[in-house]
């Protein structure tokens, strides 16, 4: 074997391509945003799908949906519920405590007991 043929060998071995991880975190991270907007737009659709559904609750489910999608896989997302329900305190009364701990990880604030 000849001298240059173990180079070639060597530098074919390290022209191979590495995995694209780079690649695929920025396809997570579009795939997530596209997981978010799905969850705004439910939340939007899931209000005039309320009225016109009012003995079948069919837009609870869909707004939920949207919530946890839009919780979950956003931050923008997390931060303007978080001021909604800041703003409006009511609104945290209506939700479940097991829905709290899915989209925000943590409990429902109890409007009785003050901020520590």
């Amino acid at each position: 074997m000849a001298d240059d043929e173990t180079h070639m060998k060597t530098e074919q071995t390290a022209a191979s391509p590495k995995p694209a991880a780079g690649l695929r975190n920025g396809v997570n991270v579009a795939f997530r945003q596209i997981l978010a907007l799905t969850g705004l737009i439910m939340i939007v659709v899931a209000i005039p799908i309320a009225f016109v559904t009012p003995i079948i609750p069919v837009g609870l489910p869909i707004a939920i949906l949207g919530v946890v999608l839009l919780g979950r896989n956003a931050m923008w997302g997390r931060r303007w519920m978080e001021s909604v329900l800041a703003r409006h305190p009511r609104v945290e009364r209506f939700a479940p405590n097991w829905l709290m701990r899915l989209v925000f990880g943590r409990d429902k604030k109890d409007p009785s007991q003050p901020e520590q």
